[in-house]
């Protein structure tokens, strides 16, 4: 029988410390939906103590979500570790996740702890844990760089004081596949305990090495993985959860492995965490990306015509991708409308069905095929988790060859306001932003924008992704529209209602430091 390999999802935790990628509370609760339906084992929330949203959100997910454990990452310090408890507690199946650094440069540049302080920290931290619940994860930060020796003593007496998961985490990305995996083969050979626990991995990507490193720890003994969706994360990411996996699906003959994912589920929570962060996956992104499946050389397309073996090595369909795509027109009913949403995902409330019908009739009348990709454009802008504080009610753009790029904008908000005003900038889209900064008058800076068509030919919806910056803080919004202007102005919008809605809960309580597995 093929050994099942756990998946740890910390998409919420480790790839929302990505710049740009934080999410509101109810983003967050969608996304662990998502990581339920994809029957992920473990789903780590977030990290409790580092501010009051996060308490909220970790709290949330324990008490909405089934199947999944719900884990909560706490230090090695007894007020994070109650903290996770009284998050955490509210789910059928409740994780308590500590770490401590282990390495040498950690300890004297970071703790300034001794090893045997650390030691007792972690042996401390795990039987504080252990008094809440059952299920205990331990992490030895920065393991990777850690003396092995030393490693292996504090895996062991964690072990000891009743951790049921030892995690032995690359944080900074510096190991390569054969050095680490005989680094979980020496965990496995000198913690005479270890038999008791699961080994779990956790690589990061700065040498894009973590998916080929995780793989190894999984040949040479692991029992867990850990990654996120896109394999987003700090700096160059973590491991990817759809390569992981599609990797011992795969290579079954190889890794004589399973894991309990639902892979059809793969596209779509990909596809989520792209619209609800604004980290666009790159088109030639392994097994998620555009061009995973398209062939263009005329050998390739000969080949798959013949047998679509000949140079495809997974199925399509095996991680929720459909051949048929054109399927809906100014005809189609709401009965195919919500048909196919479903069929492509989507479970919405009666509001958001009926929002985004309007829309799609609006669209349908102007554009004589609707694709899925215009789908779940539509979706992406209609069905948002974070309230309007300001709504664009109208706008008139003026723009002409030898003239000043003019914008009339009506904006109202959410206690019923009218805001109006105009103004000129050195384009349309400029135009548009410098009336709009003017209307809601909120200190901020833009970053970036970026725009693209959602698919071919002139009808097609042009998809704006903006990022803001205030203080330090990133916010992202996304907009879609036919026309390349509105699509501008919504994204704006979207992130300056994001950066009304993240401040004004700032303002109800702190922030606190991020974790770095």
């Amino acid at each position: 029988m093929p050994t099942r390999i756990k998946i740890f999802d910390t998409t919420l935790r480790d790839g929302e410390q990505s710049p740009g990628a934080s999410m509101n509370i109810e983003e967050k609760l969608e996304v662990a939906k998502q990581l339920a339906r994809l029957k992920v084992d473990v789903i780590e929330a977030g990290f409790p103590i580092s501010s009051p949203g996060d308490f909220e959100a970790v709290k949330l997910i324990a008490q909405q979500v089934k199947g999944p454990a719900i884990a909560g990452l706490c230090r090695a310090v007894n007020e994070d570790i109650d903290r996770a408890w009284e998050a955490v507690k509210y789910s059928k199946k409740p994780r308590i996740h500590t770490f401590i650094a282990t390495s040498d440069i950690h300890l004297e540049r970071k703790l300034k702890k001794t090893r045997e302080e650390v030691l007792d920290a972690a042996i401390a931290a795990v039987k504080r844990a252990k008094g809440y619940c059952e299920d205990v994860e331990f992490s030895a930060e920065d393991a990777t760089r850690s003396d092995v020796d030393y490693l292996c003593q504090v895996i062991e007496a964690v072990i000891d004081a009743g951790a049921t998961t030892v995690n032995i985490p690359d944080t900074v990305g510096y190991a390569i596949p054969e050095e680490f995996g005989k680094l979980i083969r020496t965990v496995r050979k000198k913690v005479p305990n270890i038999r008791k626990a699961t080994i779990s991995v956790h690589c990061h990507n700065d040498l894009g090495l973590a998916v080929a490193n995780s793989l190894a720890a999984v040949q040479a003994g692991a029992g867990q993985v850990e990654c996120t969706i896109n394999g987003i994360g700090e700096r160059a990411g973590n491991a990817a959860l759809e390569e992981v996996v599609m990797g011992l699906a795969t290579r079954k003959d190889l890794f004589g492995k399973t894991t309990g994912i639902n892979t059809r589920e793969i596209h779509r929570a990909s596809r989520q965490i792209a619209d609800v962060t604004g980290l666009v996956v790159q088109a030639n992104k392994a097994i998620v990306g555009a061009n995973a499946f398209a062939h263009e050389a005329g050998i390739h397309q000969h080949g798959v015509l013949q047998d679509r073996r000949t140079y495809e090595i997974m199925d399509a369909e095996s991680i929720g991708l459909t051949e048929s795509k054109l399927v809906l027109g100014k005809h189609s009913g709401r009965h195919a409308f919500e048909s196919r949403l479903r069929e492509l995902g989507y479970h919405c409330s009666k509001e958001e069905l009926n929002r985004a019908f309007a829309r799609f009739k609006e669209i349908a009348d102007k554009k004589k095929e609707i694709w899925d990709e215009d789908l779940e454009a539509i979706m992406s802008d209609e069905v948002s988790t974070v309230p309007e504080k300001f709504h664009l009610q109208c706008m008139n753009v003026f723009l002409s060859l030898d003239g000043m790029p003019t914008a009339t904008i009506k904006l109202t908000t959410d206690d019923g306001l009218e805001l109006v005003d105009a103004g000129i900038g050195i384009g349309a889209v400029d135009a548009v932003y410098k009336t709009i900064d003017k209307l809601v008058d909120i200190p901020h800076e833009l970053i970036d924008y970026t725009v693209k068509a959602v698919t071919g030919g002139t009808d097609a919806f042009g998809d704006v992704v903006v990022k803001l910056s205030d203080n330090g803080n990133i916010y992202t919004g996304r907009g879609t529209s036919l026309d390349i202007v509105e699509a501008s102005a919504k994204a704006y919008l979207q992130a300056i209602n994001k950066l009304v809605y993240y401040r004004e809960r700032r303002l109800r309580g702190g922030t606190g430091e991020k974790a770095r597995l």
